[in-house]
């Protein structure tokens, strides 16, 4: 008699297992994501067959740095800690259309001459990764272009041919031929990811693997999938407008929350250098509602340009909208300015956009978001020499916030001549710019009266 297939519901989103089919996932919450699959079978000897490896005692570990392919591509290299660490597993991610499979081919552009690349597409044909490798003036047969989507097969050629650099585009397109389930579940992308991990360790060989986002903007598949690689890059942007940024969620060989800033043209990513002067371009003076504040993103400051729109309402409740700021935080930045200021937006509409597609979640950018809402409302101009930056309390006292030195140096480089900041930081400051007038609050309405 044939022994009965066990089936488990997994859910699609977090990979939570369960025996029986639930409409809602206990550990992620999400409804209709538990999916019907095989379980693999239990090994009955598991423990008799097991061997054993030997620790390595602490003091003997060497510290030295991991050795790095540097891509050239300055803004990448920064995000990633100084380059490409060999052995190393990457998950690059973000919207359809945004640059994923570009900024890969240029990577094999930079690094054509030097290494062996190893380019495997489960979703395009080789004649079209060769006209857009063209374009981009790929031309070394050093990299070599694989269409195959068998991770078996895969990581079988890359023991044989040992590239220096492998780049899998995508992982949802991946399938282990022994597995039931369909291409793109829960347990392909997982055990597709596993697979060439191991490979890539075991052969330090780094890997590049591109993921899909699901309809939130997160990464689809399970959430180990994250948590195995050693770097997880995302890239946002608008696919209407030609700005991109590269943003280090997680890097185990760097810093995190390190961005780069490029720009989509004819002829792939531009890298930005001076992502401040690019964010502030086109602005208008005197013109109500604009303030510029400075945000730390990783190790380098940003200017971005806070723009606010107070409007009379036409209807019952208000409307409010937050365009790269924290919705949340709007509304409580506006029920400071009622109850701490004593403006009126009770009966108005209120608008926050960040321009150029940056996503401001610092404290530090309160005070300009609120500095704008006053301007929109009293039809008031802030000064286009005027910078702010600071984090607002419930009470409307004005907060430090860190790295005032470089946020300083920033905005004095950018040829800014006064600069609104908590008082509290003054005290931080060593030296101040000759051309920069510092001015120091400790609450909202001292900030106000400034404008």
């Amino acid at each position: 008699m044939s022994q009965k297939v066990k089936t488990i519901y997994v859910c699609n989103e977090c990979g939570y297992e369960t025996a029986k089919w639930l409409g809602k996932c206990p550990s992620c919450n999400n409804w209709n994501t538990l999916e019907e699959q095989v379980a693999a079978p239990i090994k009955s000897n598991i423990y008799s067959s097991a061997s054993f490896a030997a620790a390595t005692p602490l003091s003997k570990i060497n510290t030295t740095d991991e050795p790095r392919h540097i891509t050239g591509i300055n803004e990448l290299d920064r995000v990633l800690g100084g380059g490409i660490v060999k052995g190393s597993v990457t998950l690059l991610s973000g919207d359809p259309g945004i640059g994923k499979s570009t900024i890969l081919l240029q990577i094999c552009n930079a690094l054509q001459n030097n290494l062996k690349i190893l380019y495997v597409s489960g979703e395009e044909s080789a004649t079209q990764i060769k006209m857009r490798a063209s374009r981009i003036g790929i031309e070394s047969d050093n990299v070599s272009i694989m269409t195959e989507t068998d991770v078996v097969s895969i990581c079988e050629y890359i023991k044989t041919a040992k590239p220096d650099l492998v780049m899998i585009d995508s992982i949802q397109t991946m399938q282990i031929a022994e597995l039931s389930s369909s291409v793109g579940s829960i347990v392909q992308v997982r055990e597709s990811t596993n697979m060439l991990l191991r490979t890539g360790k075991s052969l330090e060989i780094p890997i590049i693997i591109v993921g899909h986002v699901n309809k939130g903007g997160e990464i689809a598949g399970p959430k180990v999938m994250e948590h195995i690689v050693d770097t997880v890059l995302y890239f946002e942007g608008e696919r209407n407008q030609s700005y991109r940024i590269l943003r280090g969620i997680k890097n185990r060989f760097g810093s995190t929350n390190e961005i780069g800033v490029f720009e989509m043209t004819e002829t792939g990513l531009k890298e930005v250098e001076n992502p401040s002067a690019m964010l502030l371009s086109g602005r208008m003076s005197n013109v109500s509602g604009g303030c510029i504040t400075c945000v730390i993103e990783g190790t380098r400051p940003i200017l971005a340009e806070v723009q606010g729109l107070v409007t009379p309402s036409g209807f019952g409740n208000p409307r409010r909208t937050a365009t790269g700021f924290d919705y949340n935080r709007l509304n409580l930045l506006l029920a400071v300015l009622e109850k701490r200021v004593g403006l009126n937006l009770s009966n108005s509409d209120a608008y926050i956009n960040i321009v150029g597609g940056m996503k401001l979640d610092e404290p530090a950018a309160d005070l300009a978001v609120a500095l704008s809402i006053v301007s929109a409302m009293t039809d008031n101009p802030i000064d286009e020499n005027t910078i702010a930056f600071g984090e607002i309390g419930l009470s409307g006292e004005i907060r430090s916030v860190p790295r005032i030195a470089s946020r300083i140096a920033e905005a004095s480089r950018l040829g800014f001549t006064r600069c609104i900041l908590p008082k509290s930081a003054l005290k931080q400051l060593a030296t101040c710019p000759d051309n920069l007038e510092l001015c120091g609050v400790r609450s909202l309405k001292d900030a106000i009266d400034l404008i």
